[in-house]
């Protein structure tokens, strides 16, 4: 099977994009069952960079890139402007059996979907958690929908949502366009193989002066719906000495906020934009990882954080209600208190603490790996192309 994969970004060593990722994730492993992979994308990098060269082949997958006309549009507007992908999509879609979107309001979608549609090709979405209004950009996203959702989502034969809260929002949406979709749930996952050797922490640790504090770790976009704002004035009720707030991620506009609180409190530690092993290093430093967002589909970061064996302090947003059925964490509203109480909760108890380290673990591995998605998409795409 040929998988054609489009989306606005494929930067691997992106670490702070979840959808890149996870299109990555699941890219690799459909590779890895033996399936021809094409990723179309764009050159977009960090907001002020490209991706060179335009062809490339990264673990098994073929990547093409559109150039984007403007890299400030992309990087500052969530703009993009790959005015070279049509002609790309023109060559590669007659050849494919299966064309992937990801995100929905996208300028990708406008221009390749129409494509796919003409050669009769099976068309599948995965919105990413990106559907809801409520979630940023709600005047952007009003003004897309009444002037071109409708018909680019008459065209998808399917929709591949996260969890089930995301498949309700795409079934409700969906309504409103009057188009007609399979929609089902298919999870993000996770390389167990990138977190089964973690660095040594001491010198992440001696860097950022951690010493032997219990470490709480953000990882995420400094946005307000990823609810670390919240998390920091949160953390600032607490009393005592013996722990750090670790705050990793690049910003998108609540760090003077956070300095402001860090000049405040020296127990918390911003470290700004963090990748490979440094990333890494930082889940090895960390005694418990906590994302207080709304909006979310399935966070990468908190998977991640439990494939390295931490437990984990998520809020209803995060979508992972496996997190407290199997006893790997647990799961508070976005609220000052409750999440003060829950830090506090798990610092103290130290047994606690390794039990949802090994459950968390194992609830990853048992569930959340690429290779089981992969087989769920192979399923997925074989019933697509057989309808």
């Amino acid at each position: 099977m040929h998988i054609l994969h489009v989306t606005p970004y494929y930067a691997p060593a992106y670490a702070f994009g979840g959808v890149t990722r996870s299109v990555e994730g699941m890219a690799t492993a459909l590779a890895q069952r033996g399936h021809q992979v094409t990723v179309l994308t764009t050159d977009a990098h960090t907001a002020n960079s490209r991706i060179t060269p335009p062809r490339d082949n990264l673990n098994g997958v073929n990547v093409l890139r559109a150039r984007n006309t403007s890299v400030w549009l992309r990087g500052h507007m969530n703009l993009s402007t790959p005015l070279t992908i049509r002609r790309l999509a023109q060559s590669v879609v007659p050849d494919v059996d299966v064309v992937h979107c990801h995100e929905f309001r996208t300028v990708e979608n406008l221009l390749v979907t129409p494509i796919a549609a003409a050669h009769n090709k099976p068309l599948a979405l995965s919105p990413h958690g990106t559907l809801p209004h409520g979630t940023g950009r709600s005047l952007v996203k009003q003004v897309w929908d009444r002037l071109l959702s409708p018909q680019v989502a008459r065209r998808f034969d399917a929709v591949i949502a996260l969890a089930q809260p995301e498949q309700d929002d795409a079934q409700a949406l969906w309504q409103t366009f009057d188009a007609a979709s399979v929609h089902q749930i298919i999870p993000n996952g996770v390389d167990m193989s990138q977190f089964e050797h973690l660095p040594d922490a001491q010198p992440f640790k001696a860097r950022y002066d951690l010493r032997d504090s219990h470490v709480i770790l953000f990882m995420g976009r400094l946005h307000p719906r990823k609810g670390v704002d919240v998390l920091a004035r949160a953390f600032t009720q607490m009393t005592r000495p013996d722990v750090r707030l670790l705050i990793v991620g690049p910003d998108e506009g609540l760090m003077d906020d956070l300095q402001t609180l860090a000049q405040q409190d020296a127990r918390i530690v911003l470290t700004g934009f963090l990748e490979g092993e440094d990333r890494l290093a930082a889940f090895a430093a960390s005694d418990i990882f906590t994302l207080p967002a709304v909006g979310e589909g399935l966070p990468m970061a908190v998977l991640e954080a439990m494939a390295t064996g931490l437990p984990v302090i998520i809020s209803p947003g995060c979508n992972l209600p496996e997190v407290t059925t199997h006893g790997a964490g647990v799961e508070v509203v976005v609220n000052e208190q409750k999440l003060q109480q829950a830090i506090e909760g798990l610092v103290a108890d130290d047994d606690l603490r390794t039990r949802m380290a090994t459950t968390a673990r194992d609830l990853v591995r048992e569930h959340f790996t690429w290779e089981a998605v992969a087989a769920q998409l192979d399923d997925g795409y074989t019933a697509l192309m057989n309808t």
